[in-house]
């Protein structure tokens, strides 16, 4: 008992060695403070009224009015009954945000190299090189939290399937079953996806491996009991997956059913179109930033000091000190293809010569598979650049299309150049491969990289032209001596950094030298790198990411600040909505945070919702606007955003005189530019009934009018001589609203592209929407149930390892 208790010590210590690194590196957490992130603070606003709600009610709304003119909340931080997983994930990550996910970074890569059996040291240097990895201190910084969250979990997946790998089926199924559960509840699909691929290219090397030893059959079983891992992983979430997949449908993920844009083009695909999937495609050369961290002029705002050719420059335009400072703390030195970079996806020089060393050393599936993801990751993330593999993809590979922004998939590079990287010191720390061939490893590893670099450095002005796309506006706008300047930067910082980048691939050369001369022992290289890699990443990390962007706590809990435009608005206590036109209306959640807006900020926008504004929003379609209720429209001023009403809006519901049949999407929308939307409803034939009629003989005393309101509820009243057809300016989305009158449910129907209506018999009535999503009980019967079902096989598989060995 007390050798095992000894066993564990040392991985106690490390643990506790992650959790005061992850506090020091963000030890602004510890005087209270929030890292300001800027999608978070765009999340705030969205999701404010379900919270609000949740805080006043105790119930979960599952529906907001605040965004998009009505949406489902499952993609905005919704509680799940039964998600038991989401639980487990809140104890891991105990830590104040960020550095929780910086903890979670470590823990996961630690138990990934120590399941490769790799001695417990390596394993903490491998999980500083992870965690410490730029780009993942970038997505905290910006407030990717679901995106860094799913990257956390990432290593502890592949842990899982190498035990079940290893005929460790117990222990693999266990592994497997929670860390796939948490990936998945973590919610960022993409990341999730492109876990798969590297997954699916790990399984290929492994079978081929088995063919060629015939081991086919042990390759298969493992594979069975992996699967039954994550069926189990996913009915655990099922609740989540179910009401994504149903929103996703709705979303500009799905395919709303148009065959046209409002150009009047064909649309390309269901899913989202090219162009905007490839918008941010990491350039072919640009990858060097994984190597040279500002080899392209690190960001779009690169901070410059008072020494810098820019500064220098504008003061020769005649700014004050002051502005030039100012101006330089933020410069444009970027100048690679992408519209912006807050960071480059810096892996660490010395991690990549590491990487190099280990490709002479290892031998066998390991190196296959990470190399293959590596490459594959890399080529993915070059988009457009390279965009016969793009396309292909985009045309063949299921679900490709449904993710954006293609250059975060080298994320699977930076995570399999850490893992061979650190597996070649262990090679070279055991005696399987002779001190020869470790000397010829680290000859060519320093030649490649260190050479390199060196060329870059001797080259640059040859090699590169230090111009970027956006060169010709700064002339346009500052004159051609600014644009020189600013290129002298670039060429300035480029210069810096590829020395750098050399100066530290000798230094990790000079530790394996050294060792292989025996001038230095195992335990004093491993500091040396656990050392030099803090020096390299953390400092690189700390360009962007520091103390300056954290804030007093109630920033980010009150990010927005009412203007006097918002204060008039809010005098209104009636329900209607709000059109910002003083923001970027379909990218801000500013206007979600105070009122019920038709516009918000979601990377899968209600699809419907978006094909309007395209269509008609955008142009200020006043007809289309009044159908939407949208009673004040904020327009920018030069003292402010101004709240101007609009008198003609429709209101909440209104009986309309007659019904416009049309025979496809593509007719609805295109009818409302024409139709007087008061007086007429259009609808799709697809509902077409014999009940469904209007009144065209207008009665005057017909009256229809909202009486109770909430999120997941309205109730209306009405009055009426006559049988009446009425729309509501609501969002229809057919899985989840249910309409009643008095009481009895009742069919509505899609209505003007967006909108809910309904046939209303005569008399008096009271007609309420409710908001039941039966996925949410469908899911979370299921979820209860697989979570059951995985803590008793958990007591067994522990009972089952510990009885074996006693």
């Amino acid at each position: 008992m007390i050798r095992s208790l000894k066993g564990f010590l040392p991985h106690i210590l490390l643990v506790f060695g992650f959790l005061v690194i992850s506090l020091v590196y963000f030890s602004p957490v510890l005087q209270g403070k929030e890292i300001f992130q800027s999608d978070i603070v765009q999340y705030t606003g969205m999701a404010k009224q379900q919270n609000d709600f949740r805080a006043e009610t105790g119930e979960e709304p599952y529906w907001t009015d605040a965004a998009f003119g009505g949406m489902p909340t499952y993609q905005l931080g919704a509680y799940y009954p039964h998600n038991y997983i989401k639980k487990l994930d809140s104890v891991l990550r105990f830590l104040p945000r960020p550095a929780d996910y910086l903890f979670l970074y470590f823990i996961g890569f630690y138990i990934l190299l120590l399941v490769l059996k790799l001695d417990y040291k390596l394993a903490f240097l491998g999980a500083l090189a992870f965690g410490f990895s730029t780009y993942l201190i970038i997505i905290l910084g910006v407030g990717h939290n679901a995106k860094a969250h799913a990257i956390a979990y990432m290593p502890m997946v592949l842990a899982g399937i190498l035990l079940c790998f290893r005929n460790k089926y117990i222990g693999g199924f266990l592994l497997l079953s929670f860390a796939m559960a948490l990936e998945i509840g973590a919610n960022h699909f993409q990341m999730t996806y492109y876990l798969l691929l590297l997954v699916l290219v790990l399984g290929l090397v492994y079978l081929i491996d088995a063919f060629k030893k015939n081991q086919l059959p042990h390759f298969f079983k493992a594979l069975g009991v992996m699967a039954l891992a994550v069926l189990l992983a996913i009915a655990t979430n099922a609740t989540n997956l179910m009401a994504t997949q149903e929103y996703t449908k709705f979303s500009t993920r799905g395919d709303t059913g148009l065959s046209i844009t409002a150009e009047g083009k064909q649309k390309e695909t269901a899913g989202l179109n090219y162009d905007y999937i490839t918008e941010y495609s990491y350039g072919i050369t640009e990858t060097l930033n994984l190597f040279i961290p500002r080899f392209m002029g690190g960001s779009s705002s690169e901070k410059l000091d008072e020494d810098s050719e820019m500064y220098a420059q504008l003061l020769r335009m005649g700014a004050s000190p002051a502005q030039a400072k100012d101006f330089a703390e933020s410069a444009p030195t970027y100048w690679g293809s992408q519209p912006f970079v807050g960071a480059p996806a810096y892996i660490g020089a010395s991690i990549i010569f590491l990487f190099v060393f280990a490709l002479f050393l290892i031998k066998g599936r390991l190196k296959w598979w990470i190399v293959g993801g590596t490459i594959l990751s890399l080529i993915l993330s070059w988009g457009k650049n390279f965009g016969f593999v793009t396309e292909f993809f985009i045309d063949f590979v299921p679900l490709y299309n449904k993710f954006r922004a293609v250059s975060s998939i080298q994320i699977i590079a930076e995570l399999c150049i850490p893992i061979l990287a650190i597996f070649g010191l262990h090679k070279l720390f055991n005696n399987f491969e002779d001190e020869e061939e470790k000397l010829h490893a680290l000859k060519w590893a320093t030649i490649i990289t260190a050479g390199f670099a060196l060329v870059l450095l001797v080259l640059k002005t040859s090699l590169f032209s230090f111009s970027g796309g956006s060169d010709s506006v700064y002339i346009e706008q500052m004159g051609a001596e600014f644009v020189r300047a600013l290129k002298e930067d670039r060429i300035s910082i480029f210069t810096a950094d590829a020395l750098r980048s050399l100066i530290l691939v000798l230094i990790a050369a000079g530790f394996i030298y050294a060792y292989l001369k025996k001038l230095a022992n195992k335990n004093l290289i491993i500091l040396g790198f656990v050392l030099l890699i803090l020096f390299d990443l953390v400092g690189v990390d700390r360009r962007y990411v520091n103390s300056e962007d954290f804030v007093a706590a109630r920033v980010m809990n009150k990010p927005f600040q009412k203007t006097a435009a918002d204060e008039l608005i809010l005098q209104d206590k009636s329900h209607f909505r709000v059109f910002d036109l003083a923001e970027s209306p379909f990218n801000t959640g500013r206007t979600s945070y105070f009122h019920n807006s038709i516009g918000g900020y979601h990377a899968a926008k209600p699809g419907r919702m978006q094909d309007l504004f395209d269509f008609y929003i955008s142009k200020n379609n006043m007809s289309v606007l009044n159908m939407l209720n949208v009673k004040y429209i904020i327009v920018p001023s030069e003292e402010g955003p101004i709240a101007q009403e609009n008198p003609n809006v429709f209101g909440n519901a209104w009986f309309v005189e007659n019904i416009k049949w049309v025979n496809s999407p593509d007719e609805e929308i295109l009818s409302l530019a024409d139709t007087k939307l008061r007086s007429t409803v259009i609808i799709n034939s697809e509902f077409k009934k014999s009940e469904l009629s209007a009144n065209k003989l207008k009665d005057s005393t017909a009256s229809i009018k909202l009486i109770k309101q909430q999120p997941n509820e309205l109730v209306y009243r009405s009055k009426s001589s006559k049988k009446q057809f009425a729309v509501f300016s609501e969002m229809y989305y057919e899985n989840g609203w249910k309409a009643f009158v008095d009481g009895k449910e009742v069919p509505h129907y899609n209505v003007d592209y967006i909108l809910r209506g309904m046939q209303v018999p005569a008399g008096e009535h009271t007609i309420t929407f409710k908001f039941e999503p039966q996925v949410i009980k469908t899911g979370s019967s299921i979820a209860l149930a697989s979570s059951i079902l995985l803590g008793l096989l958990t007591l067994g598989g522990i009972y089952f390892t510990f009885r074996k060995k006693n």
